[in-house]
């Protein structure tokens, strides 16, 4: 999911827009990518989003590139575009894997100059590597575990932006301690604390779940969408780096406890609430 979805809207919240991506990618994959206008305002009414927000929501998405309009059987509804199909599946693996890296796995270190008359590219450049998971070493020089080495290529091949980046994969020689430096080039404390109110807000969800299926949808798909955020934020940074007792290994074990209560119940609601 991409880095410029809207800001969430609090603790356990989060905006429309950001909610129907998740939908789409949970839900309308499975049906070849498409939902109809009025099944998906039947499904966000689930989330106490109302029909104005969705429709206005859905607009956004398609001047983005992330849905097209297509009529099945008469009935008005948007495809997910060859884009935003993109952007879910290369989402999926760190959303629901969440890899971390081991310090064998060196560092892959991008190196940029883009002149002033390609300053829109800069902006793209920059943004894309925080999405990415890159760390910012000086203004030029931006540095990422080396097991995002295949994603990185990626991401610049298809943006365009590879022209720009010389990539080098590097071995860490010092001088001083890797965990102090890497805290310098990542606000690890701030991801810490993202980490941390998750955990907080959702084990006890968790905890007071007692098997509702409309419960279940309304939890995970806000657990989901709050979620999708941090692992673009979170490089990966091997255990030798973030400590044993990192607050992501903690989080991330709690939303697979959160998949594994609720997603099947979820699915059940967002089917029966589609199909009605």
């Amino acid at each position: 999911m991409s880095a410029e979805d809207e800001p969430d809207e609090g603790a356990g919240r989060a905006a429309p827009r950001s909610l129907i991506v998740t939908a789409y990618g949970l839900y309308a994959r499975r049906t070849g990518g498409w939902m109809s206008v009025a099944g998906l305002i039947r499904l966000m009414g689930s989330l106490d989003v109302d029909a104005p927000a969705v429709r206005s929501s859905i607009l956004r998405l398609k001047r983005r590139g992330v849905l097209e309009p297509e009529r099945r059987d008469g009935v008005a509804g948007y495809t997910l575009s060859g884009e935003g199909l993109g952007i879910l599946e290369e989402g999926d693996r760190r959303i629901f894997e969440h890899p971390r890296a081991s310090l064998a796995d060196g560092w892959l270190v991008a190196v940029f100059s883009i002149p002033e008359s390609e300053r829109s590219k800069r902006h793209l450049l920059r943004s894309r590597l925080t999405w990415l998971g890159f760390g910012t070493v000086s203004s030029g020089v931006w540095i990422a575990p080396g097991h995002l080495d295949a994603d990185t290529r990626a991401v610049l091949a298809r943006d365009g932006l590879d022209g720009f980046v010389t990539l080098f994969r590097s071995d860490y020689l010092g001088f001083g301690q890797v965990e102090k430096e890497a805290a310098a080039w990542w606000d690890l404390a701030g991801l810490a604390a993202q980490y941390e109110e998750f955990i907080s807000v959702w084990t006890p969800r968790l905890a007071a779940w007692e098997g509702d299926d409309a419960a279940a949808f309304r939890d995970y798909l806000t657990a989901l969408t709050r979620w999708r955020r941090l692992p673009f934020l979170d490089p990966g940074l091997p255990v030798e780096v973030v400590g044993e007792d990192w607050a992501g290994e903690r989080a991330a074990r709690l939303f697979t406890r959160l998949g594994h209560a609720w997603s099947e119940p979820a699915g059940r609601h967002a089917r029966q609430v589609l199909e009605n």
